[in-house]
Parts: C-alpha cells; sequence; structure tokens
C-alpha cells in the first residue's frame, strides 16, 4: 500500500485515550476532531518540577533526490523504543504548504512509520500558521499604519527591516514595491516577502517558554531603524499585545499518534535552511517532563538541522541530548558516490564506498558536541546485502557503531534493534554535551567556527558592510548571540551541486539580519532564498480531489 492508504487504514484512538496515557486529563486537552487536541498552558505549567526524561536528537546526512527518511525514522525509532517497553514520546515539526504544493511532500513519516492523520497534518492541520502568518502580518500593517499617521517614531522608511511573509513559494513576492497609488496608500517603498517558516515570529513560537516569554520577544523585535540608525522595536509600535493574543492557541503544542497509537508532539515548523530547524522548545520540555524517553528531529542534515539544535535550541531551552541518531540510506550514499537517481537500483557497492565520506563528516561533526551517535541505516527493499554491509563496516570504521532499522516496512518490529541501540547509549550516560561556541566569541568568529569545523571552509567571505554591521551589533549588546546559518541543504559548502564531503571551499556571507526577538544572528550565505519559488512541475498541478472526496496526489 502506498503511505496515504496505510496511513487512511490507521486504526486511531480517541485523542483522550493518548493523553490520559501520558497522564494528561482530558479537561487539559483541547480537542480538534476526535484525533488531534491541542494541550493546556495549566497542565503544561503543573508539570514543570517533575524529572526530565532523556532527550535523543535524530539527524541524517545532507538530502539528496534518493531519500533519506529521517521523519520516518524519529517515528520509527519511537515505537521501536515503546516496543521494547521504554515510555517514549516523539516530537517533530509542522508542515509548510509550500514545500507541500512544491516538491518536497509531506511531513508526518511514511510506510508503517507514521503519525496520523496524515492529511490534516500536512494541510492545515489546528492553524498555527495561519496564525503566525497573521501575527506577522499584523505588525506589517501596524508599521505603515504608524508611518501613515504621522510616524511618531520617526522611522526611515528606507530602514524598514520588517518583510512581509505568506506560506506559500512564490519568487514574484521576493522584491516588491508597496503602497503605490497615490497618497491615501501611504508612502512607497520597497519590500519584500519570505515564507511564513522563515519569520521570526515562526522562530520566537518556537523558542519561546510561555505566553509572557512570547509577548516579550515578540517586543524585542527589531523591525526598524530611524535616520540616526537607532532601532525601533515591536513594542514601540504597540503591536506585541495584539500579536500575542493572536498566537494564543498556537503556542499550546499539537498532540497526535503514531500508527501504532503511540503519543506524538507535533508543533512549530522553522526550516534548517533559512532558519533553526527544530519543533518548538515547549513542546520538547513538556515531552521530557511525561515521558522517559524522547525523540525529536533536527532539519535536514547534521550541518544544519543539529548543529542548531544543539548550538541554538539547546542552549535557548537548557536542555541536552544524551544520544544522536544519524540517519542515512544505502541509496543516497550511492547517489554521493555519483551514481544518478535511475540508476540506483543496480547494485554498487564501490558507489556506496565513494559516497560514505559524507556520513563520516556528519559522524565526526556530532563527536564535536560530545554527544555519542549511532547510524540508522534506513533500509530500502532494494538495497542488497553487499551494500548494506559497506556502510555498517564504514561506521565501524569510524568508531561509531550502525544498525539496520526496517520500520517503513516493519514499524516497530523493523526499528527494535536500533530503539535497544539508542537505550544501551542512553543509559551508558556517556554525553558530555558542549555546545560548538561559548556565548562571548565574536559574531563574525561564530560563523567562521561552524564554516570551518562543520563545513569544512577554508574560509568566510564577508564584504566591509557586513563585517561592520555584526560589530554594531555586538556594541548594542547582542555580541552573546548564537548564529543561524542560512544554507543550502545539499551540500556542506554553498553549492547546492558538490555532493560527498568536499573541502577547501569558501563561504560567502551575503546578508545578515538580527533576529533580536528569537534571540539570534541570521547569516545568509551563497544563493540561499528566504522565499523558495516553485519548481518547474510543481506538486500542486497533481493534487486534487477523487470521486469520494479523498485528497490525491499530496504524498
Amino acid at each position: 500500500m502506498s503511505d496515504i492508504e496505510i496511513a487512511r487504514a490507521a486504526n486511531k484512538k480517541p485523542i483522550q485515550e493518548i493523553g490520559d496515557r501520558i497522564g494528561i486529563p482530558t479537561e487539559h486537552l483541547l480537542p480538534y476532531g476526535h484525533d488531534k487536541a491541542k494541550v493546556s498552558q495549566e497542565f503544561i505549567n503543573s508539570v514543570q518540577s517533575k524529572k526530565d526524561g532523556k532527550l535523543v536528537l535524530v539527524t541524517a546526512i545532507n538530502p539528496t533526490p534518493a531519500g533519506e527518511g529521517k521523519t520516518t525514522t524519529t517515528v520509527g525509532l519511537g515505537d521501536g523504543l515503546n516496543a521494547i517497553g521504554k515510555n517514549a514520546m516523539i516530537c517533530i515539526r509542522e508542515a509548510s504548504l509550500g514545500p507541500n504544493f512544491g516538491m518536497k511532500g509531506g511531513a508526518a513519516g511514511g510506510g508503517y512509520a507514521q503519525v496520523v492523520p496524515m492529511e490534516d497534518m500536512n494541510l492545515h492541520f489546528t492553524g498555527d500558521f495561519h496564525a503566525i502568518t497573521s501575527a506577522h502580518s499584523l505588525l506589517s500593517a501596524m508599521i505603515d499604519n504608524h508611518i501613515y499617521w504621522g510616524n511618531a517614531c520617526e522611522i526611515d522608511t528606507r530602514r524598514v527591516t520588517w518583510r512581509r511573509v505568506v506560506d506559500m513559494n512564490d519568487r514574484s513576492l521576493r522584491q516588491i514595491t508597496s503602497s503605490l497609488g497615490g497618497v491615501a496608500n501611504g508612502f512607497a517603498r520597497e519590500d519584500g516577502f519570505d515564507i511564513t517558516v522563515a519569520s521570526e515570529v515562526m522562530a520566537i513560537l518556537c523558542l519561546a517558554k510561555d505566553l509572557d516569554d512570547l509577548q516579550k520577544r515578540l517586543g524585542d523585535m527589531i523591525v526598524a531603524y530611524r535616520r540616526d540608525r537607532s532601532p525601533v522595536y515591536c513594542r514601540d509600535i504597540k503591536a506585541d499585545g495584539a500579536m500575542t493574543v493572536l498566537l494564543k492557541d498556537a503556542m499550546q503544542p499539537n498532540l497526535v499518534q503514531t500508527l501504532e497509537n503511540n503519543p506524538a508532539f507535533v508543533h512549530g515548523g522553522p526550516f534548517a535552511n533559512i532558519a533553526h530547524g527544530c519543533n518548538s522548545v515547549i513542546a520538547t520540555t513538556t515531552a521530557l517532563k511525561l515521558a522517559d524517553y524522547v525523540v525529536t528531529e533536527a532539519g535536514f542534515g547534521a550541518d544544519l538541522g543539529a548543529e542548531k539544535f544543539l548550538n541554538i535550541k539547546c542552549r535557548k531551552a537548557g536542555i541536552k541530548p544524551s544520544a544522536v541518531v544519524i540517519v542515512a540510506t544505502v541509496r543516497a550514499m550511492k547517489m554521493n558516490g555519483g551514481v544518478a537517481k535511475v540508476d540506483l537500483d543496480a547494485e554498487n557497492v564501490d558507489a556506496v564506498k565513494a559516497g560514505c565520506p559524507n556520513l563520516g563528516r556528519h559522524i565526526k561533526n556530532i563527536k564535536k558536541f560530545g554527544v555519542p551517535a549511532v547510524v540508522a541505516v534506513n533500509h530500502f527493499v532494494k538495497d542488497t546485502d553487499a551494500e548494506v554491509q559497506a556502510v555498517l563496516d564504514y561506521a565501524e570504521s569510524l568508531g561509531a557503531e550502525a544498525v539496520v532499522s526496517k520500520h517503513w516496512a516493519d514499524g516497530s518490529k523493523g526499528s527494535a534493534d536500533l530503539a535497544r541501540k539508542v537505550v544501551d547509549i542512553v543509559e551508558s550516560d556517556a554525553a558530555q554535551f558542549a555546545p560548538l561556541y561559548p556565548d562571548s566569541l565574536p559574531l563574525f568568529e561564530k560563523i567562521e567556527r561552524i564554516a570551518k569545523e562543520i563545513y569544512r571552509a577554508d574560509e568566510v567571505l564577508a564584504d566591509k558592510k557586513i563585517r561592520d554591521q555584526l560589530k554594531t551589533w555586538e556594541d548594542q549588546g547582542y555580541g552573546n548571540l548564537p548564529v543561524c546559518m542560512a544554507k543550502t541543504q545539499y551540500s556542506f559548502s554553498t553549492d547546492p551541486n558538490l555532493r560527498g564531503a568536499p573541502t577547501g571551499h569558501s563561504v560567502p556571507v551575503r546578508e545578515v539580519r538580527l533576529s533580536a526577538g528569537a534571540g539570534f544572528i541570521v547569516a545568509i550565505c551563497g544563493e540561499i532564498m528566504t522565499m523558495p519559488g516553485l519548481p518547474r512541475h510543481p506538486a500542486a498541478e497533481n493534487i486534487h480531489l477523487n470521486d469520494d472526496g479523498q485528497i490525491e496526489g499530496l504524498f
């Protein structure tokens, strides 16, 4: 059966039963239908004194068109841990409409390792992204309205830094001119759109601890500058209170279930190539109070998602992982070894070996953070024994253990070995987690540290304007912030076509942005865009309702 057919055949339990299993009383669940619910802030506050469970991060090699299955592995591992008698939850991100209608597809796992309801999760779900888009748009409107009615904050209209957002890939909106049409429409100025998942509001929702923290962070956002270069904050526009009201329900984690009726929080969704790539802090920290093991994922490869999880989310939330799972596939190794997608079904052990250095780079990088890692070989049915063994042998040569996992085909039965290995690592208490750099390191040196130690670049290229901007932010008290690198997910370099484990390359920083509310500096590298475009033949062309009223073509 296809993924969607498997999901539709799921024997889902009422969400109240899922909540009861992890100790959430019915009165603290705000149901959205029968199979999903939000968890009340009152309940979240009530469990804060409980002891934390153990955190397991799932990451991966650099993504390829062959597929890696990071979310599928996250779900499969969570089911596997429960199957071997552990009390486990998973925490993953919500899906953005942009890539769903573009080319990425769904974000609920696959095969027999899925979170349901799959269709709801990949479309409007509980409306969180719409609330984020609306809150962001409210601030955009209030900035222009403030300028129109006298501009008491003395905003320099040439230095409005707050861009607009929409949850759709639309390259034509990257750079626009707004307020055209005469005096009644305000003052014309250059403007532009990012995708919602790149919004600082999204980052703030995913890093805030509660509603008070949310409003404070929203108020701290810098939206523009005056002629003297002094910042204008969201709170100066008096938008933070109304934005918090719009985000009140979106702030609450969403409880759903896996195909095997295990609990899952699905909340927040910043991309890892243009944002920090992790689900919400409030979901993860709450899950740690409810389960002995919490399995979460970070977006794209470990050079982006895991790096940001470990340097940004862990730093902000005060959490630390006990183990890291690095997902790899034989097919992806072959693509990194130079095999075209159309030729992946043919056995090619030499290509597997040639592509393994990409996996090796990620293994070595994770070790820099002091967290033990295990490689999960996400098994495809056409993988040969010799190809799989090549990956296992390579991981062993680097002092890392690799486990074949067949969760896509067999659910928890297929992931039990991986689950047992993760338990062994966690119970060994070997993790000595530390971020890659201290808060006190200058901002440009933080960028260099990531580029040289994680990407293996020789240098970072940044003109004087960018270096001066970073120095100005340091002088203004923002020098202790971590750095969020916006870079292609397909390569360690900024060239998406450069696969494997390249060295000797440069990382050009095109732009830097201060996300003062979220609490990090964004460094935009190479040709990465904060508003993606649709491909030549977007997935939306094949999405429709069939004669039975069911969605076709989304997955």
